[in-house]
């Protein structure tokens, strides 16, 4: 497979309780759970259904991005 092998994923607490779960670097990827494994296990099960429907479409994982960590400023 292209590109990366690992995926960075964003879990955003909810005021409601719970956690929104997105992949910045996969367009549309994104889902949710009522608690932090909950939500792990969805993204988990979200990254091979949207790696599945890449594949089926001949697409690959490789974006381009590239990401850097930088300091904050004193």
């Amino acid at each position: 497979m292209e590109g990366p092998q690992e995926i960075e994923f964003v879990f955003e607490p909810q005021a409601e309780g719970g956690f929104y779960v997105y992949a910045p670097d996969l367009p549309g990827l994104h889902t949710q759970g009522d608690d932090l494994d909950e939500a792990t296990e969805n993204a988990r099960e979200a990254l091979a259904l949207y790696v599945d429907g890449l594949r089926d479409d001949g697409q690959s994982l490789a974006t381009g991005i590239v990401r850097r960590t930088l300091p904050l400023p004193a």
